[in-house]
């Protein structure tokens, strides 16, 4: 399986740009209307699912992991909705929790490795369907996603048929240096620092004893963020144990099922340097890097844009691949 040529706009030069323009000025209709589904589970919490049904009960089923600080609403996922209804497919969007508008009860939150919740998730929606799952990830969740392929090997054949990761930091600490500096400093960082401190001092009101709120509230990166509060509340040693475990590059040719890993090289915080290369072993993993597209952005058409390019090409690959 081949990817398409992708070409950004004229009218829509750089990284940056192709990076904000979707999300926050392209047009795009109102959410669909999810039917949400609230999950127990194992550890005595939730996991909030919104879900579109298919046209009918065999109906192919995709599955869309959101990024940092996304949910069912972010223009992604809308997109994402849209097109998995124009080929009648069933359609879910699990929200890693604390994403779903209510904080979660548990003390934990969510992180770029966490492939046990997504395994969980995944074997879930997978159960009573009569064939296996489409699934993508964006950004921290094609991460997270990668990372189960790669732990599950080929027993992940009999949840997924196929998988797509698109804006992934396979290299968390690429990644995470890299949104450190310019102008994302002040524009990307500011905003997921934005709710991730509110949500990690929230957390700390239910769990008083789970992590340093003061080191919390002075971290100004996500290096000092994920140091106080992510990597100690889930297990790891600090930020760089987590960055390190948590990656999925250095694991990719355990995949064994059709997964395709979709970067563009100008996205402004997954540095194209920090990219694998070459032909991935085990002919199971499809590297995509056009030179356009920012991160989670790959716009398509005339001025204003419209936000389905990457959407509408992904979804064809993971429908011919599996």
């Amino acid at each position: 399986m081949h990817w398409p040529h992708y070409g950004a706009p004229r009218w829509l030069p750089g990284g940056h740009a192709q990076t904000i323009w979707p999300a926050l000025v392209t047009p795009r209709p109102p959410p669909p209307a999810y039917r949400r589904e609230r999950w127990d589970t194992p550890d005595r919490d939730f996991v909030d699912v919104d879900l579109l049904d298919g046209s009918t009960a065999d109906a192919p089923m995709l599955v869309l992991f959101h990024g940092l600080e996304g949910s069912s609403a972010s223009h992604y996922s809308v997109a994402f909705a849209r097109v998995a209804a124009e080929r009648g497919w069933a359609f879910a969007v699990p929200h890693f929790r604390g994403c779903s508008g209510e904080l979660n009860l548990a003390p934990r939150s969510y992180h770029s490795g966490d492939f046990e919740e997504i395994g969980w998730i995944l074997a879930r929606l997978r159960a009573g369907r009569s064939q296996p799952l489409k699934v993508a990830g964006v950004s921290l969740g094609g991460n997270a996603l990668l990372r189960w392929a790669e732990e599950n090997g080929a027993g992940a054949a009999q949840t997924a048929s196929a998988i797509a990761a698109i804006s992934a930091p396979v290299d968390l600490a690429a990644a995470g240096h890299a949104i450190e500096r310019g102008f994302n400093r002040v524009s990307y960082l500011r905003m997921f620092l934005a709710t991730l401190k509110p949500k990690a001092l929230a957390k700390l009101r239910q769990h008083p004893k789970l992590a340093d709120a003061a080191r919390i509230r002075s971290a100004r990166t996500l290096y000092e963020f994920d140091d106080a509060y992510t990597a100690p509340v889930h297990g790891y040693r600090g930020v760089e144990d987590y960055w390190a475990r948590a990656s999925a590059k250095p694991h990719l040719h355990a995949i064994r099922v059709p997964t395709l890993v979709l970067n563009a090289t100008n996205d402004p915080f997954v540095p194209g340097a920090s990219l694998p290369r070459g032909t991935v072993p085990g002919g199971w993993v499809t590297l995509a890097q056009p030179r356009h597209g920012g991160h989670v952005g790959f716009p398509g058409g005339r001025f204003p844009g419209h936000l389905e390019t990457m959407p509408q090409a992904v979804v064809r690959w993971l429908a011919e691949a599996g």
